[in-house]
């Protein structure tokens, strides 16, 4: 199989398995990781012995989102540095962000995400990219105007503008109460669960599968959805430049470690918890 040092490809019959796997930074998204991650998904498309893939994270969070300094990261970015500026900054969010998570939404074949503790930002992208999302029952979802902005297809327009506008958490009930996920459930029985659903589907025919996928696609495409997801990465582009603003309302963390709007998610739900 593929030589990836930070995501795992693991085929059970008909059903291949992506794990992120940088557990010790909560699956946090280097560029390296999400290249192979492409490259995984582009593999398992082409093999004809692949009916479903399932994409999870090692240990006990699906993704904390985008790595924002590892070590790892730092090193990688010194070897394949981008150009300076605006320019490679738009180069390096759109390709690794928009393009190749809209790639894996039009992977030919029905995707699975079975997510677990956190799933932030750059994790709910990859998360919503896929077709099912199964969660366990400590699976905590935290949207925002990020780059590949699913959000309102996700879920209802209001509904989005209130977590948002807020800065919250979704807990998996109330992510399967607003249609995001499918079934929540206990921690230990999420991979079983998840695999034994992929099996099923995989029994199907894969020609069926994809025509199904792809008018369900079209129908999204039809009212606007990729138009939108491309169109959206300028509003991105300019919020997230105005972090640096001197009138900037939220302090960054010290570090780089979050993002403000995390942090401001993470204080958040400690008042929720002691209210």
């Amino acid at each position: 199989m593929p030589g990836y040092t930070q995501v795992r490809y693991e085929q059970d019959g008909r059903v291949v398995r992506l794990i992120l796997d940088r557990p010790k930074y909560r699956n946090a998204q280097s560029r390296v990781l999400l290249e192979e991650l492409d490259d995984a998904f582009k593999t398992a498309a082409e093999d004809q012995s692949v009916g479903v893939i399932v994409l999870t994270g090692e240990g006990d969070h699906f993704s904390a989102g985008h790595d924002l300094g590892t070590p790892e990261e730092l090193e990688d970015r010194e070897a394949r540095p981008y150009p300076e500026g605006l320019r490679g900054r738009f180069e390096r969010s759109s390709e690794l962000f928009v393009e190749a998570t809209l790639r894996w939404r039009d992977v030919p074949k029905p995707t699975i995400a079975a997510v677990r503790g956190y799933c932030i930002f750059g994790g709910w992208m990859i998360a919503s990219a896929c077709d099912v999302i199964f969660a366990a029952e400590d699976a905590r979802f935290l949207p925002t105007n990020f780059q590949y902005f699913s959000v309102p297809w996700d879920i209802n327009h209001r509904k989005a503008r209130a977590i948002m506008f807020e800065g919250r958490f979704l807990d998996a009930h109330e992510a399967h109460e607003l249609g995001f996920v499918e079934e929540v459930l206990p921690s230990g029985q999420l991979m079983d669960h998840v695999m034994a659903y992929a099996h099923r589907v995989a029994e199907n025919d894969p020609f069926q599968l994809r025509m199904m996928k792809l008018a369900i696609n079209q129908a999204e495409d039809s009212q606007g959805f990729t138009q939108h997801i491309r169109s959206a990465h300028g509003f991105y582009m300019l919020s997230s430049t105005g972090e640096s603003d001197p009138g900037y309302a939220l302090q960054k963390p010290e570090g780089g470690r979050r993002r403000p709007m995390v942090q401001r998610a993470m204080e958040n739900y400690e008042r929720r918890k002691q209210s």
